[in-house]
């Protein structure tokens, strides 16, 4: 039989308020409070319990025990909190598919707040990646045996970076790929998105010269559009059928990777046109669903390959022909917009977070040797206080500590902790994504720059406000009633914290 893997990217940015830990009401998730919830009712609830007809008799079936899959650590907490139920089904799925996959769970990790990591320094790529598999082991009791890499940006430091952290695989997009040999041969061969073999695993070697490697699984890219665009979810057999046409590589694997909200929340009803392939279709035609873990076993890499770097060694994604363009220029991607819109305020936007970014490491270096040991292995470690909010802060601050702390330094120490965490958040990749900076993604990840720019006060730093509106003046809105980002940043994000006095009115004005 031909392996079939399906994988599903289920994510939504953090979208609490960063002051009172609770989502506000959304614009444009109506009927629902939120997006997170309008996406659970479309989404993560029916395919947890996804209602068919299979030999005359009613089944319910929990799609995620038959799919790979990752959800966002951010996106898991909400469940967690809102949603026990379906939160106890994606848990229970994984374990099931463990045990039908040879210890191979459908689960992988995912990068912690979904930060675009070939644009992270390098401290925050290893926050990232160890806040993202210890959220994983904390929820489902296992080691990932791989990590999903947001919009599946990446480049040779951040493969390094997975193959330090022990992963055995990643998933990338096909027009990553650059060049493939074979293990025992010298000469390289240049691939396309449309001449790679997509049936086959491929070993990705460390750039350090050890050996050590990685496996590359690349998704077959006529599947994934077809049902990302396509509407091939209209139909489980006409779904099969693509499948069928598909499976003509090398190898005994055909594979799609796709947003998991395409099944149910893009395509409605798409759960179930996944479920009647799961349980009818596909195995009557011959497939056998798998996960990568359990393919990567039964047939280990037989060829290398090398990735695409992108423009300037930044890196490639999945989701912009140029390279990284779409998280820090006008590359003319972009989702929605009027016409004549344009993307320019990404790059101020970026340059004024580096720059509060930059300001919380000076501030955070500091604190070596006089609050804790290594500042950066306690930022680190502190994702066991937020997965855990009962943990002991004074136990912990007693491991990092260099010495016995005053109850004062115990509080600055955990206000650098906070003001690190809202430094992280504030590079959720959904604020460049859409077409303008007064969307409600950018404005939460200024959100988190607001609440950082509070926390370096509460630490007694001069103000470096002034500085970064400076800067994100320079990001004008497309929507020239509102300005540039800073007259944003003063009337939609400031009023945002229920401590603010004045203009709090603004809050409530609709950018509809």
């Amino acid at each position: 039989m031909t392996s079939l893997v399906i994988h599903g990217h289920f994510y939504q940015p953090p979208r609490e308020n960063p002051w009172t830990g609770v989502i506000d009401r959304e614009r444009g998730a109506q009927p629902f409070h939120d997006w997170n919830e309008r996406i659970h009712a479309e989404c993560y609830l029916p395919n947890s319990a996804a209602r068919i007809l299979v030999d005359a008799q009613e089944r319910l079936l929990n799609n995620y025990a038959y799919i790979n899959f990752d959800f966002g650590p951010t996106l898991l907490s909400w469940l967690q909190q809102s949603h026990p139920e379906t939160y106890a089904r994606i848990l229970a799925a994984d374990a099931d598919s463990v045990r039908r996959n040879e210890g191979h769970g459908n689960a992988i990790a995912q990068a912690y707040n979904h930060a675009i990591l070939p644009l992270c320094n390098k401290r925050d790529q290893l926050t990232q990646v160890r806040w993202g598999a210890a959220d994983f082991r904390s929820r489902f009791g296992r080691e990932p045996e791989s990590m999903w890499l947001p919009e599946t940006a990446c480049n040779d430091d951040v493969m390094g970076v997975l193959i330090d952290a022990g992963f055995a695989y990643v998933i990338l997009a096909p027009q990553q790929a650059l060049r493939v040999r074979a293990s025992d041969e010298q000469e390289w061969q240049s691939v396309s998105a449309e001449t790679i073999d997509t049936s086959v695993a491929y070993r990705y070697r460390h750039r350090d010269g050890s050996g050590r490697s990685i496996a590359v699984f690349l998704y077959d890219p006529q599947i994934a559009h077809a049902v990302a665009f396509e509407q091939a979810l209209a139909s489980s057999s006409c779904l099969v059928d693509l499948f069928t046409r598909r499976a003509v590589g090398s190898g005994s694997l055909v594979n799609v990777a796709t947003d998991g909200e395409t099944y149910g929340h893009h395509h409605k009803f798409g759960e179930l046109c996944l479920a009647y392939a799961i349980a009818q279709d596909a195995p009557a035609r011959g497939f056998s669903l798998e996960n990568y873990g359990r393919q990567l076993e039964r047939f280990p890499p037989q060829l290398e390959i090398e990735i695409s770097n992108g423009l300037n060694g930044e890196g490639s994604s999945w989701s912009c022909v140029h390279g990284l363009g779409r998280w820090q220029r006008d590359c003319g991607c972009h989702t929605g917009g009027g016409a004549g819109w344009n993307q320019a305020w990404r790059r101020p936007l970026r340059n004024a977070l580096d720059y509060l970014r930059d300001h919380a490491v000076a501030m955070f270096e500091e604190t070596r040797g006089a609050l804790f040991t290594d500042p950066w292995s306690a930022r680190d470690d502190a994702i066991g206080l937020v997965l855990d909010p009962s943990l002991s802060r004074e136990r912990f601050l007693a491991e990092h500590a260099p010495r016995p702390l005053s109850r004062d330094e115990e509080q600055r120490a955990l206000l650098h902790l906070e003001l690190q965490r809202n430094a992280l958040l504030m590079y959720t990749s959904c604020g460049w994504f859409f077409s303008d900076i007064s969307g409600i993604e950018p404005l939460q990840i200024l959100k988190y720059a607001c609440r950082a720019i509070e926390l370096m006060a509460q630490l007694g730093e001069t103000s470096v406000r002034t500085q970064f509106l400076e800067i994100l003046a320079g990001a004008e809105s497309n929507r020239r009633e509102l300005g540039n980002g800073a007259d944003i940043y003063r009337r939609f994000v400031e009023p945002a914290n229920p401590s603010y006095q004045s203009g709090g009115e603004e809050l409530a004005a609709s950018l509809a």
